[in-house]
C-alpha cells in the first residue's frame, strides 16, 4: 500500500540513456533531453527526474538531475575495433546500476541502456520501461558499424524488450514492429509520439543565416538534414538532385558518420554533382547551431527527408514547427506525422525484401523524391499553404507538454499495477 501511495503522490523517475546534451547525435538524445525537461516541469512538485547517461555531465535544476557516467578504466583492447563502442556501453551500464539509488521507475531509450535497466528491475523491483526509437533487427547495415557487435546489439536489445512491463512506442508503425519481432503483447505497448518545443522551432526569418552558409535567400533552395547513417537515405536524396528544376539549390547539412566508409561514399557523391551538376550544392559537414538551424529550416523552399528507415522521423516536426513543407518517403511512422497533400508530399517506398528497408528500384527513388520536390518547387502559393498547415499540425498533435502527461499516467500505472 505504501509504494502505491507512493506512486500517486511522488515517483522517482530515472531515465537512462546513452546520448544528453551536449552529447546529442541522434533523435533518440533528442527525445531524452526534450522529455526530461517536460517531465520535470510538468512534475515540478510532485516528482523527481533522473537522468543517466553517457559522458561527464552533472547537472541539478529543480526537480531535473542529470549526471554523466564516465567510468576511468581501461579496459584490455578487443581484437576487432569495431566493438569498442559496445564494450563501452557495457562498462557504463555496469557502473550506472549502483548510483540510481531504489528508483520507482525505470526508462531505457535504446539497447545501449538496457542491460542496466534489466538489472535494475531485478535489484530494485521498479517497473521497467523502454522507449521504442528503432529497431536492431530492421538496421542490418549496423553490421558494417559494429561488426559481430551487432549481433550483441540485437540481443540486448531483445533481452530489453522482453523484460520490460511496459514499452512506449513512438509512432503506430513502431508499436507494430516491437510486436511482431519481439512478441510484446500489445496491451503492454503504449503509442507516445514524439514532440517538439513549437516555442522555440518556429518561424525565424533572418537572411544572414542561409547566407552565412553560401546560400542565396533570394533564390529558392531545398534543405536536408539528418545523421550520416545508412538509413536517413542520404546517398538516395543526392542522386534525385541532378533531376530538380534548374537553378534549385542544394544545402545538405549532414554530419557524424556511423562508418568512414559512408562517409567517403557521400562525399565522392557531393564531388561527382560539384563537377557535373548545374545545381550549386552545399554540404555542412558539422553540427549546425540550433538557431541557426531554426533559421535555414524557415527560409528553405521545402525540406526533404529522404529515410529508408524512419520509426518516427524527428526531424519532420521540426521543419514543419518552422513552416516548411516537407517531402518525405512513406516509410515508418513518417506518414503519421506528414499529411500528404497537407503539410507536404509523401514519396512512395518499396523496399527490396522484407526487414531489410533498401529501395527495390533506387533509380526510380531518386526519381520519385526529385518528381514530388519539384512539384512543390514550381508553386509558391502551395508550398505557402502546406507550411501553415504544417505549424499548425505540429501546434496542435506535438507537444512536449501533452506527452509528458501521457508518459507520466503510464508510469502510474505501471506501478498500481
Amino acid at each position: 500500500m505504501s509504494r502505491l501511495k507512493k506512486a500517486i503522490t511522488h515517483m522517482e523517475i530515472v531515465l537512462l540513456s546513452k546520448e544528453y546534451p551536449p552529447h546529442v547525435y541522434g533523435g533518440a538524445g533528442v527525445h531524452v533531453d526534450y522529455l526530461s525537461r517536460a517531465l520535470a516541469n510538468v512534475g515540478k512538485g510532485s516528482h523527481t527526474i533522473r537522468v543517466f547517461c553517457f559522458g561527464d555531465q552533472n547537472e541539478h535544476t529543480d526537480n531535473l538531475v542529470v549526471r554523466g557516467i564516465d567510468p576511468n578504466v581501461t579496459l584490455p583492447p578487443l581484437r576487432d575495433p569495431r566493438h569498442k563502442s559496445v564494450q563501452d556501453a557495457l562498462q557504463r551500464n555496469l557502473f550506472m546500476v549502483p548510483a540510481l539509488n531504489h528508483p520507482d521507475i525505470v526508462h531505457c531509450h535504446t539497447w545501449y541502456t538496457m542491460l542496466a535497466g534489466c538489472i535494475a528491475k531485478q535489484l530494485y523491483g521498479a517497473p521497467l520501461v523502454v522507449t521504442a526509437h528503432s529497431l536492431e533487427p530492421l538496421r542490418p547495415w549496423k553490421e558494417e558499424q559494429l561488426g559481430s557487435g551487432y549481433e550483441l546489439s540485437k540481443w540486448l536489445e531483445k533481452t530489453g524488450f522482453q523484460n520490460a512491463d511496459g514499452v512506449i512506442a513512438v509512432s503506430e508503425s513502431m508499436k507494430q514492429d516491437v510486436h511482431r519481432i519481439y512478441g510484446v503483447p500489445e496491451e503492454k505497448i503504449a503509442l507516445i509520439h514524439n514532440g517538439i518545443d513549437d516555442h522555440q522551432y518556429r518561424p525565424k526569418r533572418d537572411p544572414g543565416v542561409p547566407a552565412s552558409y553560401g546560400i542565396d535567400p533570394e533564390r529558392p533552395y531545398v534543405l536536408c538534414v539528418a545523421r550520416m547513417a545508412r538509413q536517413k537515405g542520404i546517398i538516395h536524396f543526392l542522386n534525385s538532385v541532378p533531376h530538380l528544376r534548374p537553378g534549385t539549390q542544394v544545402l545538405l547539412c549532414v554530419s557524424s558518420p556511423d562508418t568512414a566508409q559512408i562517409e567517403i561514399e557521400i562525399s565522392a557523391k557531393v564531388q561527382q554533382l560539384r563537377t557535373r551538376s548545374d545545381h550549386p550544392v552545399i554540404w555542412v559537414d558539422q553540427t549546425v547551431p540550433r538557431e541557426d538551424l531554426i533559421s535555414l529550416y524557415s527560409h528553405a523552399a521545402l525540406f526533404v527527408c529522404p529515410s529508408i528507415y524512419e520509426p518516427f522521423g524527428l526531424i519532420n516536426l521540426e521543419a514543419m514547427a518552422c513552416g516548411t513543407p516537407v517531402v518525405a518517403s512513406a516509410v515508418g511512422g513518417i506518414p503519421e506525422v506528414v499529411a500528404d497533400g497537407e503539410t507536404g508530399v509523401l514519396v512512395p517506398f518499396e523496399p527490396a525484401v522484407p526487414d531489410n528497408p533498401e529501395p527495390r528500384d533506387p533509380e526510380r527513388f531518386a526519381h520519385d523524391l526529385a518528381r514530388a520536390a519539384n512539384g512543390l518547387l514550381s508553386d509558391p502559393v502551395i508550398r505557402e499553404s502546406m507550411g501553415i498547415a504544417a505549424r499548425k499540425r505540429v501546434s496542435s498533435r506535438f507537444r512536449w507538454e501533452v506527452i509528458a502527461r501521457e508518459t507520466l499516467k503510464f508510469y502510474s500505472r505501471l506501478i498500481k499495477s
